[in-house]
């Protein structure tokens, strides 16, 4: 065989054929991976959006616990400290989308609850908006 480079070594670098079957064997890793990948995304969607929400709740029964009331609105539970900060719904990525609930008449007013508005449901088969 008479080597190209003219120097008695034969090229370097690959065939096609050997870059298919890198090529194929990638494709195949990442169709198997991308998918799990995704499912972890959503999975830990979920969880964020249940803590937000538990915590969330957590603090507004404090606030009444503490003031006998509960909070007018989401800020002045930021302002008087029984939240760092506004909750996310990590579904949506916002910290403005959720249905608050006001109390019942007998209890004052104020928001008593707050729910996700994102549509769709959990991987259990719950609405978001249920939880």
């Amino acid at each position: 065989m008479v080597c190209p480079t003219g120097n008695g070594k034969p090229p370097r670098g690959f065939t096609l054929i050997e870059l298919l079957v890198v090529l194929a064997i990638v494709s195949l890793l990442l169709t198997l991976a991308v998918p799990r990948y995704f499912q972890s995304i959503d999975k830990s969607k979920e969880v964020v959006l249940r803590e937000n929400l538990q915590i969330t709740r957590s603090a507004i029964d404090k606030f009444y616990a503490d003031t006998g009331r509960y909070p007018d609105s989401l800020d002045e539970l930021v302002e008087k400290h029984y939240l760092r900060s506004l909750p996310i719904d990590p579904v949506l990525d916002s910290t403005s989308a959720w249905n608050l609930i006001t109390a019942e008449v007998e209890h004052g007013s104020g928001i008593y609850d707050l729910k996700s508005t994102a549509e769709g449901s959990t991987a259990d088969g719950k609405l978001f908006s249920s939880l």
